[in-house]
Order: C-alpha cells, then sequence, then structure tokens
C-alpha cells in the first residue's frame, strides 16, 4: 500500500508539473465563446408598452404574464460618460457607457426624426441615457453623437439618430441581458446600427497584397501583437491603460470558431484586471482604433514594436522574422 501511495503521489507531482510548464502548447485549449458571454436573448419577451400583452416573466412592459406589476426597480439617472466600443463574443462590437454597461435601440423608436417611444414603466426597465456629458471614445465618430427632448422635457443620447437606453438588469461590465428581449430591443452597436456579427469567424486568415496571410478578427479587422509583451512561461500583456484605448484586447474565442490560424497556443488568458484577451501560439492579440474598415493595417510597424499576425502567431515584418 505504501509503495502505491508513493507512486500515485509522484504522477500527480509530475502531472502537476507538467501542465505548469506546457499551458501554452496544448492543442484546442481555447475557450469556447459562449462560456465568455451568455447573451441574454431568451430573456424576458415583453412588449414594452402595451401592458398584459402575455409576457413570460415579469421584465417584460412592466407587467408580467398575469399583468401583476414587475419588480423592476427605477434605475439611478448616471452620467453617460466617454463612450467606448466593446468586443462581445456573440454580438461583435457592442457601444457601452463610460461604465461599461451596454447601451441599446428600441424598434419602436425612430430615428429619422429621432423619438423614444419608451416611457413610464418602460423608461423605468429601460433606463434613458443622458446626453449631458456624453462623449465618443476610441473608435465612435463624434458626429454620430445627438440628443432628443423627451416628453419630460430631459436630453437623451442618440446615436446615428436612435435614442439609446441602458437595461435594468444589466448589472456588470459587458452585460448583454438586454439583447432580442420581446424581439424589440437591440445592443447598439458604434455605428448607431444593431449590433451583430459578420459572416466570419471569430479568427481568421486574410491575404493582405503586401503583407501576405494575416489574422483577422471576426469583423474583418487585422489582429497585431505588441512587441514588449511575452508568451513564454505564461501569457503577458505590457499595453495596459492609455494603450488599450489604442490597441483594444481581442477576447476570448472558440478553437472552433477559427479557420486557417494554427490551433497549439490559441488560448485565452486573464489580464491583470479581470479581463480575458486571446492569444495566437500564446501571443497576445489586440486590434488597432486606427484600423476603420476590414483590411487595414495602419498598425502595421507603428513604434516599431507592433506588428501583423501571421497564422502561426509570428510578428509579420518585425526585425529577425
Amino acid at each position: 500500500m505504501k509503495a502505491s501511495w508513493r507512486t500515485a503521489s509522484l504522477v500527480a507531482t509530475a502531472a502537476s508539473v507538467l501542465a505548469l510548464t506546457t499551458a501554452c502548447g496544448q492543442d484546442n485549449a481555447a475557450t469556447p465563446a459562449s462560456a465568455a458571454q451568455n447573451v441574454g436573448a431568451t430573456a424576458a419577451a415583453g412588449d414594452y408598452g402595451n401592458p398584459g400583452s402575455g409576457t413570460t416573466t415579469g421584465a417584460g412592459n412592466g407587467y408580467g404574464a398575469d399583468g401583476s406589476k414587475s419588480s423592476a426597480s427605477p434605475a439611478p439617472v448616471s452620467p453617460a460618460g466617454k463612450l467606448t466600443v466593446a468586443s462581445n463574443p456573440d454580438l461583435g462590437n457592442v457601444l457601452t457607457d463610460g461604465s461599461g454597461l451596454t447601451l441599446y435601440r428600441f424598434d419602436k423608436d425612430t430615428a429619422n426624426p429621432p423619438k423614444s417611444n419608451c416611457d413610464g414603466d418602460c423608461a423605468t426597465t429601460w433606463p434613458p441615457v443622458p446626453a449631458d456629458d456624453a462623449s465618443a471614445g476610441t473608435g465612435i465618430d463624434k458626429a454620430l453623437l445627438g440628443e432628443v427632448t423627451r416628453a419630460d422635457g430631459s436630453k437623451q443620447l442618440t446615436v446615428g439618430g436612435w435614442p439609446a437606453y441602458r437595461y435594468a438588469k444589466d448589472v456588470n461590465a459587458g452585460d448583454v441581458n438586454g439583447q432580442g428581449v420581446g424581439g424589440k430591443w437591440f445592443a447598439l452597436a458604434p455605428n448607431g446600427k444593431k449590433a451583430k456579427l459578420s459572416d466570419l469567424p471569430g479568427l481568421s486568415v486574410h491575404k493582405d497584397p503586401k503583407l501576405g496571410d494575416i489574422v483577422v478578427d471576426r469583423n474583418g479587422m487585422t489582429v497585431y501583437r505588441f512587441m514588449k509583451d511575452q508568451a513564454w512561461p505564461k501569457s503577458v500583456s505590457n499595453c495596459t491603460g492609455a494603450c488599450l484605448e489604442k490597441w483594444p484586447a481581442v477576447g476570448p474565442v472558440g478553437a472552433d470558431d477559427t479557420k486557417g490560424v494554427k490551433k497549439k497556443g490559441l488560448m485565452p488568458f486573464t489580464r491583470p484586471d479581470g479581463v480575458k484577451q486571446m492569444t495566437v501560439n500564446c501571443w497576445p492579440i489586440y486590434t488597432f482604433s486606427g484600423d476603420k474598415a476590414p483590411g487595414d493595417t495602419n498598425g502595421q510597424g507603428v513604434g516599431g514594436t507592433w506588428y501583423a499576425v501571421s497564422p502561426d502567431g509570428k510578428p509579420v515584418g518585425a526585425p529577425g522574422n
């Protein structure tokens, strides 16, 4: 019995050491996209403006399926702040407020001219975003920001003409529990349209006429590496603070949601701020705020430290590569 116990102990120890030293060398280790964010498309399906319309839960229009009042309490009015663009694994680029909360639009509103049709109990569940201090962050065209005067005289933020709202059931930054509610509420894309994914996989390969095969994200935007990062013995990002505003981190992508990208070392890691970032061959990857359209490579060679990524994770065009 003693020999068996000692053998088992040695095997367990060896296994733990192996896991620590080869974490970045395992194939198919990426976290599925569905694990990164659970989109609330199956949440309360109310019509918000037609009491007693038969919602499945109490979020709907402020009323439950039996016509009783919803328990949703008014959310405190908080400023929009500096709007930002967040990457969601199921929706692509999503517009958020200064606190990271998702912004939404309502199909019963109009954009031309801007008009909100969400008042009363609807505005309790979907608090209008104040226009007063809203400003455009990186990746947002400030010309798309405007305001509309609500029935109570308050000014509500509009994006591309569409009145913007938060959702009372979104508690944490990145929550998208309001997506698809009632078939009429949708997360806002940075251009004011409904956020949605392109037909591309989470990561795929694009043939650039100058750089050759480079990795792009699900929106077709070029992916970059930062030469000051490290991949071994563990993935480490040295792009923080203002750097991240200019070079947004690419979020987790499932290994089965890629095409043409080397599977080995394709996995997410947790940044110091708790946010998960994707890697290719264990190297952290980013997009560039200076790229405005799919296929742009304006970040290539910036500062001699930023380079597009090849399918095997190498920095394209970097000295010595």
